[in-house]
């Protein structure tokens, strides 16, 4: 339990004691025990915990909920507790204001925990899978990519902060129509490279970036133009077999150089080769919940809870990506996850609704409430105002590797990790701007200034003290004791981005410890204090650096000792 909880235990342990005393005095009816609940309130003149006992047992006892908590807290001894002082506000909520004693507890736990503060544990060691960036192997990585990846991968971290035991990951699709498109194009730009441009017309649905004609380079610089005798699909398979991989080992460095790494690559090939999904199918098919229309084999998805239908079975005897995509999901269930999260761009929002329907189907055998999605809204980069959609290097569409190449993966991190359910206007002149208006850099700096300050005070003699010996009563100041409240606040918010999937908090949570840190530093003078005080307010600090460093480990951004 962290020190928010013990907080909020407490004062639950106060309240029922006190009804216990004001009941047997009898000033209290009843005798039940009052239930109520312990919030952090947003504004500080409202105490630093409030208390809604009271109003939760006005109808019980039939009183007004500001004589029950007047009653209440006639009998509250507060002594040796967390708290100094109770006061009731408005129609009876019980406003308690923390103590010296509490400040102190904060700054232990975080020293007794070290690398660890922040862990909650409402996972309680339930597998959970993770699966994000998945993109499509028959070309680079976008924009929208590396916003999904940052969001899953952090999501991850935050979940494994939670006590989740958690995998993460990548689907790669390298079976089905578009990996035939993606053979044929590349065995087309092959031979308009080997016989000239009109030697060979370009499939009508082929991919015609650049990414095709440099792979029908690689070919072309290793056999020449042996290749063009050989017949058509047997080319093809071979051009497919080379590029596939090629592309999934150019991805897997990318996405490394991004600082995420998966735990499993899962090929969908292994679906139809091992007749996984032609066994989804007809569990679906022999539960009734299947028809025939136009030829083709169809899913009764509005009895589901769907908005429409979907076809399964294509009249050509091929599987839509949608009876692929059922086959995955009940896969993951059935490999023992408690939980299966997709992270999916705003495109796949319906998709993701009748998804989550389909699983419902009894036919699976599995729950469809392990099913969860985090849809985030896409980006658009911008540079002095203007939307900028090309590489400087390249003068092509942005990928993923070429935004590596302009902005610090610090940078992009943390700027695609902010408001998954907003649109992203990635402002590239800022990321890379060395000012407080960069919030990665405005957090990174309070981490860097607290390491230059601990750094030269040691050379004056004054090392980091240990909790024991800091006299926490010294921090006394609103800037020292909101900088601690604020440090307090961590596990609370690890704890509600695992129950929202909302990686974003530990965002907002960070910003708002270093803009604190820096009122504190501008505020309370440390070097030259008194040494009692010196060493309070360099321990204070060095906590701080302490909880950035954990946060930005969550974020999968570095934490600079000087900048």
């Amino acid at each position: 339990m962290n020190i928010a909880d013990k907080a909020k235990a407490q004062i639950h342990e106060l309240i029922s004691v006190s009804c216990d005393k004001a009941r047997a005095a009898g000033k209290l009816p009843g005798s039940e025990p009052l239930s109520g609940s312990v919030e952090i309130p947003k504004e500080n003149s409202h105490g630093d915990y409030a208390a809604t006992h009271a109003l939760a047992a006005a109808k019980e006892l039939k009183m007004a909920p500001r004589s029950i908590s007047e009653i209440l807290s006639s009998y509250i001894d507060l002594r040796g507790s967390y708290f100094d002082s109770l006061t009731i506000a408005g129609p009876g909520f019980m406003n308690f204001m923390l103590s010296d004693k509490w400040y102190g507890e904060v700054l232990k736990e975080v020293e007794a925990s070290g690398s660890d503060y922040g862990t909650v544990d409402i996972g309680g060691g339930a597998r959970v899978m993770v699966e994000f960036v998945s993109a499509n192997p028959t070309g680079p990585m976008t924009i929208g990519n590396a916003r999904g990846g940052v969001l899953g991968d952090t999501l991850a971290s935050i979940l494994q902060k939670a006590g989740y035991v958690v995998q993460r990951e990548f689907y790669v699709n390298d079976a089905g129509n578009q990996v035939e498109l993606f053979g044929r194009s590349i065995d087309a730009r092959y031979m308009q490279k080997c016989l000239g441009e009109d030697s060979c017309a370009f499939p009508e649905d082929g991919y015609h970036g650049d990414d095709i004609k440099e792979l029908a380079q690689l070919i072309y610089e290793t056999d020449g133009d042996s290749l063009t005798k050989i017949p058509e699909e047997e080319r093809v398979k071979k051009f497919t077999a080379f590029a596939l991989p090629y592309n999934v080992a150019r991805m897997r460095e990318h996405l490394e150089r991004y600082r995420i790494h998966f735990d499993e690559w899962f090929h969908e090939s292994r679906l139809h080769e091992n007749g996984y999904i032609a066994e989804t199918v007809k569990l679906l098919e022999d539960s009734g919940l299947t028809y025939e229309k136009d030829g083709a084999l169809w899913l009764k998805n509005i009895e589901l809870g769907a908005d429409k239908d979907e076809v399964l079975l294509r009249a050509n005897g091929f599987y839509t990506y949608y009876a692929v995509d059922i086959a995955y999901h009940r896969n993951k269930i059935e490999r023992g996850f408690d939980r299966v999260i997709d992270i999916w761009g705003a495109d796949h929002h319906g998709h993701s609704l009748r998804m989550k329907a389909s699983m419902s189907a009894p036919a699976l055998g599995i729950s469809g409430d392990k099913l969860e999605f985090l849809v985030y809204q896409m980006v658009s980069l911008t540079r002095d105002g203007e939307t900028f959609k090309v590489s400087k290097r390249t003068g092509k569409a942005l990928t993923l590797n070429d935004l590596l190449d302009e902005i610090p993966v610090d940078a992009c991190r943390f700027f695609f990790n902010a408001r998954p359910d907003s649109h992203l206007e990635f402002d590239l002149g800022l990321a890379v701007r060395q000012d407080s208006e960069n919030p990665v850099y405005y957090v990174q700096y309070a981490h860097a200034r607290i390491c230059s300050l601990v750094s030269a005070l040691s050379a004056e003699g004054f090392s980091v003290p240990a909790s024991s010996d800091t006299d926490a009563a010294l921090l006394r100041t609103e800037p020292e004791r909101d900088l601690i409240r604020q440090i307090s606040l961590l596990p609370e918010e690890v704890r509600a981005a695992a129950r929202d999937l909302d990686p974003s908090r530990i965002n907002k949570y960070v910003i708002e410890l270093a803009a604190r840190f820096h009122k504190f530093y501008n505020a309370c003078r440390i070097k030259g204090e008194e040494p009692s005080l010196l060493l309070a307010r360099l321990k204070l600090a060095d906590t701080v650096r302490t909880v950035i460093a954990n946060c930005l480990d969550i974020l999968g951004v570095s934490a600079p000792v000087s900048m």
